[in-house]
């Protein structure tokens, strides 16, 4: 004889006043319990019956996911009955968390996918990937030892419930901004997608799960900035390389470990007589080709001959950590206020340089790399003196309009 039962164990709460749902397993009078890994308020919970109190969409999200757990418990007891295999209490609910057959941990999924990305660096992935990819399982690693008091959990265990937790604790816990939560559950997603391509998981938990960035609005230095950064003088030399590269970056659109890696090698005379950069982005693979412009030229010259150059670099770049690091003393040291990081010279390229001077935003894609103009695009809506020149020049062409209706009216 098999029976279900859903209860609160209300004398354990957490933080927030929320008791977790049990699921009680009886068959023959042998008992068995396991956590359904829900929580609510006690006065949510309707015992008679079994379920959460409510109409809303949380709720009935609940309650469907409840019901389901308990179509599943009674198909894993007609499958052993069909194995002819002894039906207990304990087995049954082996046999739905996945206990009766060894398992993948996710911790040691998660581990031997960054041991493979640490040995693809600089062939196939970035420095900086593997970084995130790093950072995102010690961030999981916390979540499961805080808030499930576990050191790693059967990778089939991870459910929508488990996904949105760690979204939360990101949030909450570890303050992360929005989208950084949710660039770290992508991270996260890589790891289940392999484990359900593997066939170690049945169904893909992040089926439901949707990634939603929220745009973001990309600081860039105006052209009056810029020229206050380049006429400022610094007296240690250290901070003097650094805004130099910062600069040759606003004249370039180079990323960060674009810029560490240029060499000698990474320019070309162009079908214009002029010098060109020719590289291909670390981060995507792309080719990028950018003119080399005077103010860009000028520092190239500054340290043609520098002592500092090693391996045919061209730039004395640092770590990025001490670049940007560097970078908020030469902002103070400037009297800009604005937040010095080696990407926002990127988008200085981007914004002030090129694209708020006439260039096409598709010449502005090309030279920054991008795959697609969609991503370029972000930075052309930022621009509002962009947009008042595009309209002054639509009101020029209604007034030109009007006045030539008019005139024709007249010699009519």
């Amino acid at each position: 004889m098999l029976s279900l039962l859903f209860y609160l164990r209300k004398y354990k709460t957490d933080r927030v006043g929320r008791s977790m749902i049990y699921v009680r397993i009886t068959v023959n009078g042998e008992r068995s319990e396991f956590s359904t890994r829900r929580k609510i308020h006690p006065s949510q919970w309707d015992a008679a019956y079994g379920k959460v109190l409510g109409f809303s969409q949380e709720v009935r999200q609940l309650n469907s996911q409840l019901s389901k757990i308990r179509t599943d418990l009674y198909r894993h007891a007609d499958l052993l009955k069909g194995r002819e295999q002894t039906l207990t209490a304990e087995s049954l609910k082996e046999a739905y968390l996945g206990l009766d057959k060894p398992t993948k941990m996710l911790l040691e999924v998660f581990q031997e996918h960054n041991d493979q990305v640490n040995s693809l660096v600089g062939k196939e992935f970035a420095e900086g990937t593997a970084e995130r990819y790093r950072t995102a399982k010690s961030h999981l690693e916390q979540y499961l030892q805080k808030e499930l008091r576990k050191k790693d959990i059967p990778i089939n265990q991870v459910d929508y419930a488990f996904i949105s937790g760690f979204e939360y604790y990101l949030k909450t816990q570890r303050k992360c901004s929005h989208n950084t939560a949710i660039k770290y559950v992508v991270n996260f997603k890589k790891i289940i997608r392999i484990a359900y391509a593997n066939g170690w998981i049945s169904k893909d938990p992040f089926a439901n799960w949707k990634a939603r960035l929220k745009i973001v609005e990309r600081e860039f230095l105006t052209s009056e900035e810029l020229q206050t950064l380049m006429d400022t003088t610094f007296f240690v030399e250290r901070l003097e390389h650094v805004r130099d590269v910062f600069v040759f970056c606003c004249f370039t659109g180079l990323a960060y470990a674009d810029a560490k890696k240029l060499t000698h090698d990474d320019f070309v005379v162009g079908i214009d007589g002029e010098l060109w950069i020719n590289t291909k982005r670390t981060k995507t693979k792309t080719k990028s080709n950018i003119p080399v412009l005077p103010t860009a030229m000028m520092i190239l010259e500054k340290y043609e001959n520098s002592p500092l150059l090693v391996n045919g670099k061209v730039l004395p770049v640092l770590t990025n950590q001490k670049m940007n690091a560097y970078l908020k003393e030469i902002a103070d040291l400037s009297g800009i206020k604005k937040k010095l990081t080696t990407h926002l010279a990127r988008h200085t390229f981007a914004t002030t340089v090129t694209l708020s001077n006439g260039v096409s935003i598709e010449s502005v894609s090309k030279m920054l790399g991008h795959k697609s103009v969609r991503t370029t695009q972000h930075y052309a809506k930022i621009l509002n003196r962009k947009v008042s020149e595009d309209m002054q020049i639509l009101r020029r062409k209604f007034e030109e309009r009007e006045k030539r209706q008019e005139q024709a009216r007249v010699q009519k």
